[in-house]
């Protein structure tokens, strides 16, 4: 004869499963926040340390290392599932929506963020990787039908909807929230995306296994984190513009975030700088040293079609443009912000040479665009590219892009690239020069002096065996720094700072990448 079951109490009972799609959803959100907040943990990796497959790797490795430890750390917590996930994503919604702001106003104030780096994906990570034994705790209270099949589809719904919400945190950071919001605003608005969803489950789902003052409680520090992040994202443009003016000496009169890099432009008296990435690229107090330099002995055969692969400020084409013989400039810039600077902030310097009707502006990977360029080649090439102290600049100076370089290069034309310092980064430069020597260029290496950057080193490359003089075109016009006298001693290397034979940096073994990371030499 069959008997009653004693009805369970509130504690006991079970989610009903009307209600179990909305906590997968919240399951769902919750992953897309944290893989935003490792996202955001990348982006300023790069952002304010160079990045790096090294950095990149510790962060990833450290954060998965880190979900583990949360999922075993929070063993003893299971007890009082309800609560202890509440607490969980407070803490979450807190850290990840602060992580931007502390860290980037950590590097303006003692120019290293590493430390906090170490910290924050520690946390971020333990914290995240409680989540998911949470959840299974949650939606498998007061169940009586638990068996090996069961606890199977409870994991598939919870590994789907996890994966999801990933899928999703992966395609809203670089595509919505980094470009519009950008890396402050779009962490403090993850963190309250965060916070609303634990609200959600704890009002609606959570308050049958919360007692009332648990479930006050609660809500009350969900609401002060809402505050708290809230605060931020209506005080954030004050705080980023006084922690961006501390990197600086001088007052910043553009700041802007492109899709690429962090552009900043300074201003004191009639000294102009620019900065990418924290990284000088001009003074115009002496640019005319590092332009005349790297453009010149690219004219010294009077050629008619020059190509400028990056150069976005103008600078190069200003200098292309006043040589007689020329009659067409392209100019391929990845960042069409640039260009927007190069046409307004920077006009006058450049005197407009991106609007002279011989100059074609491309807005392209310089990379890409070599593979399927124009059928006609090039008299001159002139690449004047950031310093390679990331993967991705890296490319741009290796065996691979050089080598298509060479062929868009017309027979006997004369190539000029940018190669960094002989003197602080001896193996960058060097490396430079065996690279485009590697890609079947003939190469003579030279600097000159640029007071803003010190001792500075290109590379003239030519195709053929022999490698080109540093001559001045007879028909050049006169320049302000550069002369025969000056180009002939910038062909002469001090003793302490030889000529070098280094293997070619490329794609499969970036190795000037790592040069640079070595720091400056002395």
């Amino acid at each position: 004869m069959a008997t009653d079951t004693p009805r369970a109490t509130s504690a006991d009972s079970p989610l009903p499963a009307r209600t179990r799609p909305l906590l997968l959803a919240a399951v769902a959100v919750c992953a897309a926040c944290g893989l935003v907040y490792e996202l955001v943990l990348l982006t300023l990796s790069t952002s304010l340390a160079g990045g790096g497959i090294t950095q990149t790797s510790l962060i990833v490795a450290g954060f998965v290392a880190a979900l583990g430890a949360g999922a075993l750390l929070v063993k003893p917590f299971l007890g009082h599932a309800a609560a202890a996930f509440v607490a969980v994503e407070t803490l979450l919604g807190i850290l990840g929506g602060l992580s931007a702001v502390t860290l980037y106003v950590t590097f303006s104030f003692y120019a290293t963020s590493g430390p906090v780096l170490v910290l924050g994906t520690a946390l971020l990570g333990t914290l995240v990787g409680a989540e998911l034994p949470l959840l299974v705790t949650l939606l498998q209270t007061g169940r009586t039908d638990v068996d090996a099949r069961a606890s199977g589809r409870l994991l598939a719904d919870l590994n789907a909807a996890d994966y999801a919400g990933a899928l999703v945190g992966g395609l809203v950071w670089p595509f919505v929230l980094l470009p519009t919001a950008g890396m402050i605003r779009g962490a403090a608005l993850t963190g309250l995306v965060n916070l609303t969803a634990a609200t959600v489950v704890a009002t609606l789902l959570l308050r049958r296994w919360l007692t009332r003052r648990a479930l006050v409680t609660a809500l009350g520090a969900l609401l002060a984190a809402a505050t708290l992040l809230g605060t931020l994202l209506l005080r954030a443009r004050d705080i980023e513009t006084d922690a961006r003016q501390r990197l600086y000496a001088d007052p910043i009169v553009v700041a802007t975030r492109s899709a690429y890099q962090e552009i900043v432009v300074t201003r004191r008296g009639g000294d102009m700088r620019l900065y990418l990435d924290g990284d000088l690229q001009f003074s115009s107090a002496d640019e005319h040293r590092y332009t005349e330099a790297l453009v010149a002995p690219a004219l010294a055969r009077d050629p008619v079609r020059v190509l400028v692969l990056g150069g976005g400020d103008g600078l190069a084409a200003r200098e292309l443009l006043r040589h007689p013989t020329v009659r067409q400039v392209v100019q391929v810039e990845l960042d069409p912000r640039m260009i927007e600077l190069a046409r307004t902030t920077f006009a006058r310097l450049n005197r407009a040479a991106l609007d002279d009707p011989r100059v074609r502006v491309v807005v392209a990977d310089a990379f890409r665009w070599l593979r399927d360029p124009p059928p006609e080649p090039f008299d001159a090439v002139v690449v004047d590219m950031p310093d390679p102290d990331t993967p991705t600049l890296g490319r741009l100076y290796s065996q691979e892009f050089y080598g298509l370089v060479r062929a868009v290069l017309a027979p006997g034309g004369l190539l000029t690239v940018q190669a960094g310092s002989p003197y602080a980064t001896p193996s960058a430069y060097w490396r430079t020069v065996s690279t485009v020597r590697a890609a079947g260029l003939a190469t003579t290496p030279y600097h000159v002096d640029v007071p803003s950057f010190g001792d500075w080193g290109f590379v003239l490359a030519t195709t053929g065996g022999t490698p080109p003089p540093l001559v001045l075109s007879e028909r050049a016009t006169p320049a302000r720094f550069l002369d025969q006298a000056v180009l002939t001693a910038a062909g002469v290397f001090p003793l302490d700072r030889p000529p070098r034979t280094l293997e070619p940096s490329t794609l499969d073994r970036p190795r000037i990448v790592d040069d640079l990371r070595t720091g400056y030499q002395r």
